[in-house]
């Protein structure tokens, strides 16, 4: 039986000085190479938090993803296929950031495991890489740079999680409750939140999406704003509101969360089409659902002089999502 492939994840972290990029590499004393900050996914992991966790480990940084860089495949010795997930990713300005306060603590790296870490311009970064492959995700790098798409915030919209169905509620639509999968979803929803920095909460006001974003905004201390433009309710009267809603929260650069419902989507999706690049938008859901219960579509944002602009877009689910519904095991 063929056996399952061993998922990885890391950043390619960055900054500029002196109007250079640069980027950090780790020196792997067993191979005696040069390489980006990696890892294997833990038991229960995310993706998105082994990218974090693994950086903080191997470069003793708290760092904040940004966007999606292309995917390694390649085969182990032992001959398993193995991938490696990577994001572009800066240093969490702030380690006391709520977002960043909530992540579990990460022990120093062993040195014999990791025994330097360097910041290199860019050019120097592409010759001192020793799998030549790693370069892709570099060439991505820089492209994304030269094209102004490497700073950017998220805009993280979410579909509330698994709740009652409508036909088993006997209470109104607006204190209709999760299910206990759901809640299950809402918690595992937190790290995958803390590893794009979420700072702002908004939310609609009705029940099943207060409880959905209620674990991440118990865990950081942040309040959730409520708003009654993003129930089913007020959209269905006027979807300008919620329209406005998700224009204030593209326009300001603080990462966001933005929880709401099913038939209020294609209006969100709307409003991020209208701001994205033609190859972004061909990436956004088009159908119904657009996003299932408890997934998150995460809006990278790049201010612009003409106003802010999406110039890249990821589906994320937790762990226990697949599970949940049925699906298989082992998704973003």
């Amino acid at each position: 039986m063929r056996r399952p492939a061993i998922e990885a994840a890391g950043a390619l972290v960055w900054r500029e000085r002196k109007g250079r990029l640069q980027v950090q590499l780790v020196h792997r004393p067993r191979y005696d190479d040069w390489s980006w900050p990696k890892g294997k996914l833990d038991s229960g992991e995310t993706l998105r938090e082994c990218a974090v966790r693994e950086v903080a480990e191997e470069t003793g940084r708290p760092v904040v993803l940004g966007v999606p860089l292309p995917m390694q495949r390649y085969r182990t010795p032992e001959g398993r296929l193995k991938r490696v997930h990577y994001w572009a990713a800066r240093r969490a300005a702030d380690v006391d950031a709520p977002a960043v306060r909530v992540r579990p603590p990460v022990a120093p790296v062993d040195p014999t495991e990791i025994d330097d870490v360097v910041w290199l311009d860019v050019d120097v970064a592409h010759e001192r890489l020793s799998r030549a492959t790693d370069r892709e995700p570099l060439d991505a790098l820089v492209h994304a740079h030269a094209k102004d798409r490497l700073a950017t915030h998220a805009l993280v919209v979410a579909r509330h999680a698994r709740a009652r169905k409508r036909g088993a509620w006997a209470g109104g639509e607006d204190d209709r409750p999760l299910t206990p999968a759901g809640y299950l979803q809402a918690a595992t929803i937190v790290p995958i939140l803390s590893a794009y920095g979420a700072a702002q909460i908004v939310s609609s006001s009705w029940l099943r999406c207060t409880d959905t974003i209620a674990p991440y905004a118990r865990a950081t201390g942040l309040s959730a704003g409520l708003s009654f433009d993003l129930t089913e309710l007020a959209h269905a009267d006027d979807p300008r509101d919620a329209r406005d809603v998700v224009e204030r929260l593209l326009e300001d650069p603080v990462a966001s969360v933005l929880c709401t419902h099913r038939p209020v989507l294609p209006t969100v999706l709307k409003v991020l089409r209208l701001h994205a690049r033609r190859s972004v938008r061909a990436q956004l859901p088009a159908e119904d659902p657009f996003l299932r219960p408890g997934e998150l579509l995460v809006a990278h944002v790049a201010p612009r002089p003409d106003g802010p602009r999406v110039v890249a877009v990821e589906i994320s689910r937790s762990h226990l999502h697949a599970s949940i519904l049925g699906n298989r095991a082992g998704v973003a």
